[in-house]
């Protein structure tokens, strides 16, 4: 395994983060912690969640994801050595079901969605808190154009930031980070944290694929100037990169089998240029999945590379992933696909 520094701070990250958001819908507890296991025993420390999880999000399982977590981390008895990192969600109007419909990032509804998360989770601080999406009207979650809606601004950043400063002093979280940030976003946190005196977010975590590098445009130089770098969500497309989907094809028990609402990634620009790279793999020597996570593992504005698996089978191949090196000529060929239909997926 391969660590990176957590911004500018004196921890290190597994290049490989663990991510969760299956547990409690897709995975029992048990297989949750058989994941968990083979995950730390491979060298990874990381591990990424959320107080909205499992996904698609339900009023029945919301939190389920931190508690399975959670009893494992009870039974583990190496806390210190993990970074654990999860989200609080910010304002939105389809999840009527957490805290009454509140989810704004003030300091009471921040105080109890962490105090929420340490609860299940079993834990007495979190290394990594995100704040899962903005609490203003922007353009994030696919949406490519800006339309500025300032009466949706929400609670200021600074406001927010102030919060969260307050609990980093109580010894609650350690380090803050965003996600699903536009580059406006990240340069407002950089800037009032500076100016005010504030917690420094450490990390942005954005998806990142090579159906979506819309990263790369606005947000990867401020992840290498400012040390800010990146946590890549969605590095096979919702599974789509693995080739398992095209010819129409849909396999049981697969999240796009079981859930209509993740399927942006197969639209028709989508499935061709997905042809193409699982064509470029084959004909390499290599699996699809694995080329694809190897891709995002070279870019050298990634901090952590978030993995995830609702098998035993897929996690093993999506961990081994850290010792394939493309070469030049494959990432040449990469990127003449990407040249030929940029983003079909953003």
């Amino acid at each position: 395994m391969q660590f990176k520094p957590l911004g500018r701070t004196d921890l290190k990250v597994s290049q490989l983060c663990l991510g969760t958001m299956t547990w409690g819908e897709q995975n029992t507890e048990t297989e949750a912690h058989a994941q968990l296991n083979y995950a730390v025993d491979a060298g990874i420390n990381f591990i990424d969640t959320a107080e909205l999880y499992p996904v698609p999000p339900r009023a029945e399982t919301q939190g389920r994801t931190e508690e399975y977590l959670g009893t494992w981390l009870c039974k583990c008895k190496y806390r210190d050595k993990l970074i654990i990192a999860t989200k609080v969600c910010a304002a939105a109007d389809w999840i009527p079901y957490i805290r009454n419909g509140k989810t704004r990032l003030n300091h009471k509804n921040i105080e109890i969605a962490l105090n929420a998360s340490l609860k299940r989770l079993q834990t007495d601080y979190i290394d990594l808190y995100q704040l899962h999406w903005p609490e203003r009207d922007t353009n994030y979650f696919g949406k490519l154009g800006y339309y500025h809606v300032p009466e949706k601004d929400g609670v200021p950043i600074a406001e927010t930031l102030e919060a969260l400063g307050g609990f980093i002093q109580s010894g609650k979280i350690r380090y803050i980070g965003i996600s699903n940030e536009t580059p406006w976003g990240i340069a407002e946190y950089l800037r009032i944290s500076g100016q005010k005196g504030l917690p420094r977010i450490v990390t942005i975590q954005n998806p990142y694929n090579l159906l979506n590098r819309t990263f790369e445009i606005g947000l990867a130089e401020f992840a290498h100037r400012e040390d800010v770098g990146l946590m890549a969500y969605s590095p096979l497309g919702f599974g789509v990169l693995s080739g398992k989907y095209l010819n129409g094809t849909r396999p049981k028990g697969a999240r796009l089998t079981l859930f209509n609402r993740f399927s942006r990634y197969l639209n028709e620009q989508g499935i061709k240029c997905t042809e193409a790279y699982v064509e470029l793999a084959r004909n390499n020597g290599l699996d699809p999945a694995q080329m694809a996570l190897a891709f995002i593992n070279s870019r050298s504005f990634l901090i952590s590379n978030i993995i995830g698996a609702t098998s035993m089978e897929q996690l093993k191949m999506n961990i081994a992933s850290i010792d394939i090196k493309l070469s030049k000529e494959l990432l040449v060929a990469i990127e003449d696909i990407h040249t030929r239909q940029p983003n079909p997926c953003p």
